[in-house]
């Protein structure tokens, strides 16, 4: 009887530990499947790039305005949890930060410069890409060009 009760139970706790293969900060894993036929935007930030900081509350207030976009930011210098963890609070970044590097994702190699934002289309490929701050309103008007196709 306890092998029978055994079984399902150790089956639950391998679905329930099961790991995406994108790791998020402070968050569950996701998985690259449940991105597909999304646009994404991708930002590229670091503390010591003032202009990337000025970015953060654009950023934030275009994923407000455009919910149906899967905003993710990516630490630059690739701090580890707990220095991430006090940046992210410091900067009031509002979207998730990816752990796992956008290259092994959608071939984004490390920008050379900063700030850098990418829209990835539904179809998993680089849109579009920027190497200067953008605001709320280019990255709401870039984001409408690319839906007509543009």
């Amino acid at each position: 009887m306890k092998i029978k009760l055994a079984l399902p139970l150790l089956c639950l706790l391998f679905i329930s530990c099961e790991r995406g293969d994108i790791e998020i900060f402070d968050a569950r894993p996701m998985f690259s499947s449940n991105l597909e036929g999304n646009w994404i935007l991708i930002n590229y930030w670091a503390d010591w790039c003032p202009p990337c900081i000025k970015e953060i509350p654009e950023i934030n207030a275009f994923s407000d305005k455009h919910p149906e976009v899967i905003v993710l930011a990516f630490n630059f210098d690739r701090l580890e949890a707990e220095d991430l963890r006090p940046q992210i609070k410091k900067f009031g970044i509002e979207y998730p930060s990816l752990i796992t590097h956008p290259r092994g994702l959608w071939g984004i190699a490390t920008p050379k410069t900063l700030p850098a934002t990418y829209f990835i289309s539904p179809n998993g490929e680089i849109a579009f890409t920027s190497l200067k701050p953008q605001d709320e309103k280019s990255l709401s008007l870039i984001y409408s060009d690319l839906q007509k196709g543009g």
